[in-house]
């Protein structure tokens, strides 16, 4: 991956979100889940197998101030629902979800599902590169 490209590419092109549900070839992702109101695809540049990136369908920046009650309730019923079904494939120890991005990149907000495997032998494995 070319990190300097990515880091051009989320500060000044499109929301990866709109431009995904938009269709635009160059943020094309397998699709894992959606509804009405939430997309769910397989993240670009995985830090482990299978991970999964959880959105709202409309432009929502912030997790707190832009999203009412019920939509956050529903946007988070989505993620656990996600959850679980990467852990049926991938049965990891624990499964981590972050909120990433900020308003100078990804600020679509986006909640990252991943997965924590055991290596066989004993330790952990948090990145494809260890």
């Amino acid at each position: 991956m070319d990190l300097d490209a990515y880091a051009t590419r989320v500060r000044i092109g499109p929301c990866f979100v709109g431009a995904y549900l938009a269709g635009d070839p160059d943020y094309r992702r397998d699709a894992v889940y959606e509804d009405e109101a939430h997309v769910a695809f397989l993240d670009r540049w995985p830090t482990v197998p299978g991970q999964v990136l959880v959105a709202p369908k409309a432009h929502i920046e912030h997790v707190v101030r832009d999203m009412d009650e019920a939509a956050f309730n529903g946007l988070m019923l989505v993620v656990r629902k996600v959850a679980l079904a990467v852990e049926a494939v991938f049965a990891p120890e624990r499964t981590y979800l972050l909120s990433l991005g900020s308003q100078q990149g990804n600020a679509h907000l986006h909640w990252h599902i991943a997965g924590l495997r055991l290596i066989p032998g004993g330790g952990h494995r948090v990145s494809r590169d260890e």
